[in-house]
């Protein structure tokens, strides 16, 4: 039997999606610490390593939480965004407000009735303990996530526009089988299979309301699901694009390519590979944003871009016939 949640008809209707960089910022700790590690951000934890070795950092709350040597970790440290849009502030001001036996509860799950020194800590002094690793995991993210967060924040805007228009044209069931091989939705279920949940059958205990699903960069290559948490539940999965993501500006555009486009719209045609606003590839590439612009206009007249608007920005992005070309 997989990892099972129960979704009523009432729970899939306020089933929505999130962006959080708190959880980027999680997820990133993990993956400099050789859990779950995803293959595709070997460009990005080469980055990390050498800024941690010029100036490490300290994080003696948080750190323990996370690297425990158990299967999970304190559910508390991400808890479900609030609304859809992604702001690190009313994540950590959620961490802050969890409720003292909430925190106690979540890492008596994790640790067992003997806390580790740093579990016990906090469970003795939750309010102090929680403005601390709230300190820390914003220097984490500020350190190790927000130089890269524009290119960032662009795949995952468009991960969830891309998942809006699979929910659009095949309902439920459609979304739930392209957001992971391991994940799926049947009668009144969202199931968790596949060999890495071979051993850990269980029923979820569904948070209130419908799910939040959110898309994750620098995390696991696998599904997350809290199996229990005092928010809604989360489901966090691999975004798409990630490996196009650290390609762009690397990944140089075939002879043929350059002499059919030019080599300035063949390099563009490469990069969007991975989605970028105007502004991201005229920093990417050296060149200016009117220049960009105009060079755009030429390869989505012809068919091999395509744009969508997130927010305030307008994401570009290779078309299938772009793709094909390069």
């Amino acid at each position: 039997m997989p990892m099972t949640i129960e979704l009523g008809v009432s729970e899939l209707a306020a089933t929505r999606f999130a962006i959080s960089p708190l959880s980027e910022t999680v997820a990133c700790l993990l993956q400099v610490a050789g859990l779950d590690r995803n293959p595709v951000n070997l460009p990005w934890l080469r980055w990390a390593r050498e800024e941690l070795d010029r100036a490490p950092l300290d994080l003696p709350r948080t750190w323990p939480l996370l690297v425990n040597g158990r299967l999970s970790w304190p559910e508390f440290l991400v808890p479900a965004p609030r609304g859809s849009g992604a702001s690190l502030e009313n994540d950590l001001e959620a961490v802050r407000r969890t409720p003292e036996l909430r925190v106690r509860a979540s890492l008596d799950r994790v640790f067992g009735a003997k806390l580790p020194r740093a579990a016990a800590a906090l469970a003795d002094d939750p309010r102090s303990g929680l403005r601390e690793i709230a300190d820390e995991l914003r220097e984490a993210h500020d350190r190790l996530v927000a130089p890269h967060w524009p290119r960032m924040r662009a795949v995952l805007d468009a991960d969830v526009g891309f998942r809006a228009r699979q929910l659009t044209a095949g309902g439920a069931e459609r979304l739930f089988a392209d957001l992971h091989p391991d994940l799926r939705w049947c009668a009144d279920r969202v199931t968790l299979a596949g060999e890495r949940w071979r051993n850990r059958h269980s029923v979820v205990t569904r948070g209130p309301g419908g799910l939040v699903l959110i898309p994750v960069v620098l995390g696991s290559p696998y599904v997350l699901i809290k199996k229990n948490t005092s928010t809604q539940t989360t489901i966090r999965y691999p975004a798409r694009g990630i490996g196009a993501l650290w390609a762009t500006g690397t990944r140089s555009p075939g002879p043929g390519t350059v002499r059919l486009l030019g080599r300035t719209r063949a390099t563009l045609l490469t990069a969007l590979s991975s989605p970028a606003t105007t502004t991201d590839l005229a920093r990417a590439l050296g060149v200016t944003p009117s220049a960009v612009s105009q060079h755009l206009k030429v390869l989505r007249d012809s068919g091999l871009v395509t744009r969508e608007r997130s927010g305030r920005n307008v994401l570009y992005l290779t078309t299938p016939l772009g793709e094909r070309l390069l």
